[in-house]
């Protein structure tokens, strides 16, 4: 069975929004696929306002900018299947919306991106509120992507996604393990935005600088860290904790990235190592913004070399899109009534078929 389906993903390091639009094939249970287009539309500085500041709106402010925001992301969807030809052929959406709050110990969870809006102005089916059930039943909501991973990815061992945040799937056997490890992109870019720049392209400011181990210290002792997984973060530890807490030593952007990116690389290993059964030559496939991240690769190669496991950089479309692939995996999984998180990597009290549908299609 094909099916043709677009996924959406917009992640805290704010820099836009993933389309992909993507073939999937399950053929007597295994699951392949093609993407056939993909692109990546910008946020201008008013968006990045807009989302940045959605956490401290008003209730109504905040209803106003999810239907506003859901009418953009209609738009943009509509300009993607013009530019690629894709009328009539898009049998589903799946949108992951924008993460604005993530509160899994208080039982809710919310994106940006009504996905009713999206709907409306496509005429396509969508799912979306992919996390909420799996907070409903007592899970984190998060990582979501290890389903796709499980399904779509069979050659690695572990996954790692340096978005926004960084979060690392293991795969033993038929299980898996998941769970956000720390603040990445998000932390970086903001650094790099002190200098004038959106980000630090191929880590070079980072490389310029020197680590201050005091701050590495404070960073690497933060509560979060000692936690056992299952376990998520919010995109306000990283701008309302860590990056306080960096601006607060007062360095040099150099050293402040340098820094930062050596405990992103830490925290990556000591996630491994925590969860244990590591086997010499397992691979660690990247994907993310942070993959090309020159410097914080190399870094990230070399602390890895001790547990003989080999970091394997993916094509530059899975690199980029792998997350907006998963998401439209999710949708299907969702439309097919499957499966959609794994109750191993949430800590929920079951596997879940999560996401609400919206039918934009005239009956």
């Amino acid at each position: 069975m094909i099916y043709r389906a677009i996924g959406l993903m917009s992640g805290s390091s704010l820099d836009g929004l993933d389309i992909v639009f993507i073939e999937l094939d399950d053929s007597n249970g295994k699951w392949s696929f093609e993407i056939k287009a993909a692109d990546c539309y910008v946020y201008d500085r008013e968006w990045i306002e807009r989302l940045a500041g959605a956490a401290t709106l008003t209730a109504r402010d905040y209803f106003n900018l999810n239907a506003l925001y859901g009418k953009y992301v209609g738009g943009l969807v509509n300009k993607f299947i013009d530019a690629n030809n894709l009328h009539h052929r898009v049998q589903l959406i799946a949108s992951h919306g924008h993460t604005i709050f993530h509160e899994p110990r208080n039982g809710f969870t919310t994106q940006l991106g009504d996905g009713a809006t999206i709907a409306a102005i496509t005429g396509i089916n969508v799912v979306s509120d992919l996390r909420a059930l799996d907070i409903a039943l007592g899970g984190q909501g998060a990582p979501i992507v290890p389903v796709g991973e499980k399904l779509l990815f069979s050659e690695c061992d572990y996954f790692l996604n340096l978005g926004g945040i960084a979060n690392l799937s293991f795969k033993s056997n038929d299980r898996f393990i998941a769970f956000d490890v720390c603040p990445a992109n998000r932390i970086l870019n903001l650094l790099a935005q002190e200098d004038n720049k959106l980000f630090d392209e191929n880590g070079m400011i980072a490389a310029s600088g020197k680590l201050y181990t005091p701050l590495l210290t404070r960073l690497n002792a933060l509560n979060y860290y000692q936690e056992n997984f299952p376990k998520s973060l919010a995109n306000t530890f990283g701008t309302d904790v860590i990056f306080p807490l960096v601006q607060s030593f007062q360095l040099s952007i150099p050293d402040a990235m340098r820094t930062y990116v050596e405990h992103i690389v830490q925290q990556v290993v000591y996630a491994v190592v925590k969860i244990g059964n590591v086997k010499p030559g397992a691979q660690m496939m990247v994907t993310g913004g942070g993959a090309f991240n020159i410097f914080l690769i190399k870094r990230l190669q070399e602390a890895l070399q001790s547990l003989e496991i080999k970091v394997v950089m993916p094509g530059e479309n899975i690199i980029k899109y792998k997350e907006a692939l998963i998401m439209a995996l999710i949708g299907v999984l969702r439309w097919r009534e499957e499966n959609t998180t794994l109750q191993s990597v949430t800590g929920a009290s079951r596997s879940s078929i999560g996401g609400a549908v919206w039918i934009g299609q005239e009956a």
